[in-house]
C-alpha cells in the first residue's frame, strides 16, 4: 500500500522550512545538478533543496534512461552537503506529473515554502508540461542560466505569460516570502554539463573500449 503521509519525506522536520525542489531524471546526477542547488541555498537563503529524482519523466524516452534505483544512488553519490537531501517520494506518492507532486507536498506541509529551481533550458519548454501554469501559481520559481539558453529562457511563452511576476535577481532573497506566481532569473550560474552530454561521453568512452578490447 502507497504511503501517504509525512514518513514518505526525507528525515528531518520541515514545518516551516523553506526547501527548493529540483526535479529530474538524475540520468545521471552531475556538477551542475550540485551547482544550481549550493547557488540556491546561498542566494536564495534556502533550508535545504531536495532532489525529487523522478520514476520516468513522462517528457524523457525510456530507451536510455538507467534504472530508478542508480539514478538514486548516482544522485545520493553526487549530493555531498547535509542539506541536499535526494528522495524517490513521487514513487511512493505515486504522481507522475510535476503539478500532482507539488499539490500532495503544499498539501502534506502546508506551512512550509517551496521554491521550484530549474534550468534555463526547462524554462524555454516549460510551457510544455501538463498543466505549466498551475504548477507555476502553486510555488514560486527560482531560473538558473545555462550557456546558450538565455533568450530563449527569457522569450519564451512561460516567461512572457508571467513576466509581470519577474523579481530581480538582486532581490532574490525575498523570492521564497512572496506569494506565486514569481519567478527570478539567476545569471551566476553556467555550468555547461547536461546528462545528455554526459551519458553521450560515456558512450563514446565504451566504444573505444569494445574496438580496443
Amino acid at each position: 500500500m502507497a504511503k501517504s503521509g509525512p514518513d514518505i519525506l526525507p528525515v528531518g522536520d520541515w514545518t516551516g522550512k523553506k526547501i527548493g525542489l529540483l526535479g529530474g531524471s538524475f540520468n545521471p546526477a552531475h556538477e551542475a545538478h550540485l551547482e544550481i542547488s549550493l547557488t540556491a541555498l546561498d542566494r536564495l537563503g534556502l533550508d535545504a533543496v531536495w532532489w525529487l529524482v523522478s520514476p520516468q519523466n513522462p517528457l524523457k524516452s525510456r530507451t536510455d534512461m538507467a534504472a530508478f534505483q542508480d539514478r538514486m544512488d548516482s544522485a545520493r553519490a553526487m549530493a555531498r552537503q547535509g542539506n541536499i537531501h535526494v528522495t524517490g517520494l513521487e514513487t511512493d506518492l505515486k504522481t507522475t506529473y510535476t503539478v500532482q507532486t507539488l499539490a500532495r507536498l503544499v498539501d502534506l506541509l502546508p506551512d512550509s515554502r517551496f521554491v521550484w529551481l530549474m534550468g534555463a533550458d526547462n524554462l524555454a519548454q516549460f510551457s510544455a508540461w501538463k498543466d505549466w501554469e498551475k504548477i507555476a501559481n502553486t510555488v514560486v520559481f527560482a531560473i538558473f542560466d545555462r550557456p546558450g539558453y538565455s533568450e530563449a529562457a527569457l522569450t519564451s511563452m512561460a516567461a512572457r505569460h508571467f513576466g509581470d511576476h519577474q523579481i530581480p535577481e538582486s532581490k532574490a532573497p525575498e523570492l521564497v516570502s512572496h506569494t506565486p506566481p514569481a519567478w527570478t532569473f539567476i545569471r551566476e550560474t553556467q555550468n555547461p554539463l547536461s546528462s545528455t552530454e554526459i551519458r553521450r561521453k560515456n558512450f563514446n568512452n565504451q566504444e573505444v573500449k569494445d574496438k580496443s578490447a
